[in-house]
């Protein structure tokens, strides 16, 4: 599982099961294990700060690059 949170505010956004090594481009809505942020207008934003950090897609949240900062155990 790794922790996915803002980069403006370091708030918690999503735990996620990362499979495989790489950059996160998409969560699969399947492997999020709790959602911390706020979906509208499908746009998956922060919180605390209302920071957008990507948009919903079909099955699957298309992330921001510099919009959020990762860190933990990726599942090989």
């Amino acid at each position: 599982m790794i922790h996915i949170r803002c980069a403006k505010c370091r708030a918690k956004i999503m735990r996620y099961n990362k499979i495989g090594r790489g950059r996160v481009l998409k969560c699969w809505t399947s492997r999020i294990g709790q959602l911390h942020g706020v979906i509208e207008d499908d746009v998956l934003k922060c919180r605390r700060c209302g920071h957008a950090i990507g948009t919903v897609a079909q099955g699957c949240i298309r992330m921001k690059q510099s919009a959020f900062t990762y860190g933990g155990r990726v599942v090989k």
